[in-house]
C-alpha cells in the first residue's frame, strides 16, 4: 500500500518576508512528509526578513534556500497544484487572488505582523508571538485525518483550527 500523497499548502501574505516564510519553514519541518509548503506574497518584499530567518534557526526549524517569492510564481503553468491556501494576513485574505489552478480550499489565520515592531527587542519578541501562533495552528491541523478528508471537510477543519487557536 502506498502512502497518501502529500497535501500541497501554499502560505499567503503581502510581502512575503516574516509569517508566511514562518509557516511554510513549520508546515514542512512538522509535516514530516504529510505536507508540502511554499509561500508567497502578493507585493513580494523580495528579501526574506532577517529576525523571521533568526526565529526559525532558534528553534531549529530549517528552512533551506529562504526567498520572498510572489504569488504569480504559482498561478502560472507546471506549478504545482494546491490542495489548501492559508492567508495569514488580512491584506493577503481580503486581494483578488489568482485563479489557482484546481480550485483549491482557503483558509485565512490572522496573524499580526512582526516586521515593523520597534525597538528590535520587542520585534524579535514579535516573531516568538507569530511563529508560536503558526505552529500552535499548524500543530492542531496536523493532527487530523486530513488526508481522508474531503476538500469541504479540509476547509471547515483549517478555518476550525483558526478559531480555536485564538480563543
Amino acid at each position: 500500500m502506498t502512502p497518501p500523497a502529500p497535501l500541497n499548502v501554499l502560505v499567503l501574505c503581502t510581502g512575503n518576508s516574516a509569517r508566511s516564510i514562518l509557516g511554510e519553514a513549520l508546515f514542512n519541518h512538522l509535516g514530516a512528509g504529510r505536507v508540502r509548503a511554499w509561500s508567497a506574497g502578493s507585493r513580494p518584499a523580495g528579501r526574506v526578513n532577517p529576525v523571521a530567518l533568526e526565529t526559525l534557526e532558534q528553534h531549529g526549524v530549517p528552512m533551506p534556500e529562504p526567498r520572498s517569492k510572489s504569488w504569480d510564481e504559482f498561478a502560472a503553468p507546471g506549478a504545482p497544484a494546491f490542495d489548501l491556501i492559508i492567508t495569514v494576513c488580512g491584506s493577503a485574505a481580503g486581494e483578488t487572488c489568482p485563479v489557482w489552478p484546481g480550485h483549491p480550499v482557503t483558509a485565512h489565520w490572522g496573524i499580526d505582523d512582526p516586521a515593523h515592531v520597534e525597538p528590535m527587542e520587542a520585534r524579535r519578541a514579535a516573531f516568538e508571538v507569530a511563529y508560536h501562533e503558526l505552529e500552535r495552528r499548524i500543530r492542531v491541523f496536523l493532527a487530523l485525518p486530513f488526508e481522508s478528508m474531503t476538500p469541504d471537510e479540509r476547509r471547515t477543519a483549517a478555518r476550525r483550527t483558526h478559531e480555536a487557536c485564538i480563543q
